[in-house]
């Protein structure tokens, strides 16, 4: 019987435990769902709830009707949002596994940032930290996660451009990031650790990131000077047209 029962937790044959928490970390019916959301106390996964605020979801003019946001600015201001809540958590908690944003608009689902840690021990270091700080004006309301395979909690529908739930499907539907700004991102432990046998970045690569905007060379000094996030934001020349912004209560 314990066999059984440890066979199909966390699946729909499981009639106590809830299996969209135990898959995505978040249930549609909250904390009125008939079955048991069961919280970790350790995970290498931090949920961030209802961070990120899609300005095509959000831009209305005075009478009601939506603004025209164009693809190129959406991208843009998504991979600035990403970049900085990336750069943040990862230079202050640990070295970050894989980061995922939610472009659901289901209430449970929408906005929701799972960050993946390396070590058990950063992702609770900033669930504490996080909860006593705020993001664009918000408090932040951070937990850990049950969601460590993202496989097994994305749509794979929506992936294959087949998902006839739109934004309300139950399922992750991941935003994706730049094809740059991912290898940016994610190339930074790999400069870390150079012992590890890495090569350093070619000749070609350096010219090509000293040519990039001025205001991402400003985040580039910021990070590799360890200047504070102040002084950074006030050389910015979009400085009051950004939406992210970490402080403290």
């Amino acid at each position: 019987m314990a066999e059984y029962l440890a066979s199909i937790f966390g699946t729909e044959k499981d009639k106590v435990n809830c299996s969209f928490y135990f898959k995505i970390g978040a249930c549609r019916h909250g904390d009125r769902c008939s079955r048991i959301h069961n919280k970790p106390t350790f995970s290498q996964t931090v949920l961030i709830l209802n961070l990120y605020c899609n300005p095509q979801n959000s831009a209305k003019s005075a009478d009601g009707s939506h603004s025209t946001v164009s693809d190129e600015e959406m991208q843009e201001h998504y991979d600035n949002f990403f970049e900085e809540v990336f750069v943040e958590c990862e230079d202050r908690y640990g070295e970050i596994e894989e980061m995922n944003v939610c472009d659901n608009l289901g209430d449970h689902l929408v906005g929701n940032v799972y960050i993946k840690f390396k070590y058990e021990e950063d992702a609770e270091k900033a669930v504490v930290d996080l909860n006593n700080r705020w993001f664009g004006g918000r408090a932040i309301n951070a937990e850990l996660s049950p969601v460590t395979d993202f496989r097994e909690a994305c749509c794979r529908q929506y992936e294959m451009g087949e998902c006839t739930r739109s934004g309300f499907c139950n399922f992750m539907h991941l935003k994706p990031i730049s094809r740059e700004l991912r290898r940016e991102l994610y190339g930074r432990k790999r400069k870390r650790s150079p012992a590890r046998g890495r090569r350093r970045r070619s000749p070609s690569r350096n010219r090509r990131s000293r040519s990039r905007s001025r205001s991402k060379e400003h985040r580039h000094e910021y990070r590799e000077n360890s200047t504070s996030l102040e002084r950074y934001r006030s050389q910015s020349q979009d400085n009051d047209q950004r939406e992210g912004r970490f402080g403290r209560f």
